[in-house]
């Protein structure tokens, strides 16, 4: 799917669908953002644009050299965005290719980052006149949203604590679960941070014309390491309550464990008398003893109670 953006006094704004397979559209697109586009649509792009768009297994790869880079084609970044599938964060790798008349996007999923700029661009608060200034206004919205659902995390995780540390009925069992699921989303957080932040830095290094835009990225670096500091915060909290909750599971058991004992050693006595006094030998003086059954009786409750009652009293129970 292609989807056509160009810019009406300095502010962005989606062209029709009809006009995304016109040749002279897509020539004089200001933007071009392909969602996953098919065989005829990579075509028409390579044609017309003289460039050629990546391939799946090329954006994934993880070195810088690999990730930033110029050619005859343009400036390209592949930059990480988060994505949720199945209530879990993912990220997915968007490659960019910024060319002096147009900026190019390319990525397999339809993104939330994506759809809000479609939202503003809509309601004309998109404000870009070159592609430069159109790609750095992407990365800006994209750690406003970063930063928006490390607030979120934040609150999760606040919510995790008091399950934790303050509610007597809460299933640590549970809990655990959601502090695992809150260490994948905050690693995924962090992982999108710090390949934006390698992102801007090239864009810094490669935008030394444009003054204004250097600062926007200066900014965001700034915005960037505060949002870093924050999801190492979120980390150790993570850390120190999943500790904590596995402590208390472990101090759960050892009450278990010592009930068990506490029962094993009051039933021992009782029935090591009643072991003896079921034996079968043929001269056993209690056995016509009139009174044998019930003291018997007495004798196997005084042998329970007694180690309950000296343990008691030692503060071991």
């Amino acid at each position: 799917m292609l989807r056509l953006f160009q810019t009406e006094k300095d502010t962005i704004r989606e062209l029709p669908k009809a006009l995304t397979l016109d040749d002279q559209a897509v020539a004089r697109a200001l933007w071009i953002d392909a969602q996953d586009p098919d065989e005829h649509e990579r075509e028409l792009l390579q044609r017309l644009l003289n460039a050629e768009l990546p391939e799946s297994e090329d954006v994934e790869e993880i070195e810088s050299s690999a990730r930033f880079f110029i050619d005859n084609q343009g400036l390209h970044v592949h930059s990480l965005f988060l994505a949720q599938e199945e209530g879990r964060h993912v990220t997915v790798t968007v490659a960019f290719i910024l060319q002096r008349e147009r900026l190019i996007s390319v990525r397999e999923e339809d993104l939330a980052d994506f759809r809000l700029l479609r939202m503003r661009a809509r309601h004309g608060q998109v404000r870009a006149a070159t592609p430069q200034e159109l790609l750095v206004t992407i990365f800006e919205q994209k750690v406003e949203n970063l930063a928006d659902t490390i607030e979120d995390l934040h609150r999760r995780l606040e919510d995790v604590s008091f399950m934790v540390l303050e509610d007597e009925n809460a299933e640590l069992e549970d809990a655990i679960d959601k502090l695992a699921k809150i260490e994948n989303s905050n690693g995924r957080i962090r992982l999108c941070l710090m390949d934006t932040q390698r992102a801007v830095s090239f864009l810094l290094r490669h935008l030394r014309d444009q003054a204004e835009l250097q600062e926007t990225c200066r900014e965001m670096i700034r915005d960037l390491e505060t949002l870093m500091a924050h999801t190492n915060f979120v980390f150790e909290k993570i850390n120190f309550l999943m500790d904590s909750a596995q402590g208390f599971i472990n101090i759960e058991q050892n009450q278990i464990i010592k009930i068990f004992s506490i029962a094993a050693v009051v039933f021992l006595p009782p029935t090591l008398v009643a072991s003896i006094y079921g034996m079968n030998f043929e001269h056993m003086p209690e056995l016509h003893f009139e009174y044998g059954y019930p003291i018997a009786l007495l004798l196997m409750l005084f042998s329970g109670f007694a180690p309950y009652f000296y343990f008691k009293r030692k503060g071991w129970l």
